[in-house]
């Protein structure tokens, strides 16, 4: 396990060489319920959008970790391909996957991991200040450690909004989607962001920090002590971010 955090770590600053924003976050989760107890505390985030004239690639990958070390990982990647040189329609494709420890043991566990396709509208502001995506994709699990391959469906939306100056920014995202073994057969997941950004404040040109917060919204998502996923948490962070 510990080689493959040390693999994870060195692509992680692979990414970073590329990346337009990497986060930290202080998660409250285990100072709000105290059925998530055990939850990792700190958790970075690296991101990397980049378009071109076929579409788009985005990327991101998250390290939590414990205070004796990384606790788990999880990462997506996607690539839209325009269908048209002016429409809002792409085809977009994703892979999702990880892997996490369990704490106390450091016995390793894999997400089931998943290809998504299907069709996305995307709209811009002309600056570029607001923008809006919209996906519908089909879902397929590759068979995992418990559980076998199954076809599912997922529902996404994506927004960002810069505003006053470029003082703050408010964006996120909300995913809805089938899972065959929940109470329900959705579970729904929505990680609103909110930053002020201190380079748009007067003699801070350059200082490309912001600082603010993002509230992990689920249902059905988060496991507890016990292992169960079946209750609504919303789990706010303290975060800090550089834009590169």
């Amino acid at each position: 396990m510990k080689k493959y955090f040390a693999l994870v770590l060195l692509f992680m600053a692979a990414i970073a060489m590329q990346a337009q924003n990497v986060q930290l976050h202080y998660d409250l989760g285990k100072s709000l319920y105290k059925e998530l107890s055990g939850r990792p505390t700190v958790t970075t985030t690296v991101e990397m959008f980049k378009p071109d004239k076929w579409g788009s690639t985005f990327m991101f990958i998250d390290i939590d970790y414990y205070t004796d070390g990384a606790a788990g990982t999880y990462w997506e990647i996607s690539r839209e391909f325009k269908l048209a040189k002016q429409s809002p329609f792409a085809l977009h494709l994703e892979y999702d996957g990880g892997a996490n420890t369990i704490k106390h043991t450091g016995i390793g566990n894999r997400f089931q991991h998943a290809f998504l396709g299907g069709l996305a509208w995307n709209w811009a502001s002309k600056d570029f200040s607001r923008t809006f995506s919209l996906q519908g994709m089909y879902k397929y699990y590759f068979k995992g450690m418990n559980r076998g391959a199954f076809n599912g469906f997922q529902l996404t939306g994506v927004w960002g909004d810069t505003f006053a100056g470029g003082l703050c920014t408010f964006s996120g995202f909300v995913d809805v989607w089938y899972d065959k073994d929940v109470k329900g057969k959705l579970i729904v997941l929505s990680e609103p962001q909110f930053w002020f950004n201190l380079n748009k404040l007067k003699g801070m040109d350059g200082v490309n920090v912001s600082i603010g917060t993002e509230v992990e919204i689920s249902n059905n998502f988060v496991f507890d002590e016990n292992g169960n996923n079946n209750k609504f948490y919303a789990i706010p962070t303290i975060a800090a971010k550089w834009t590169f």
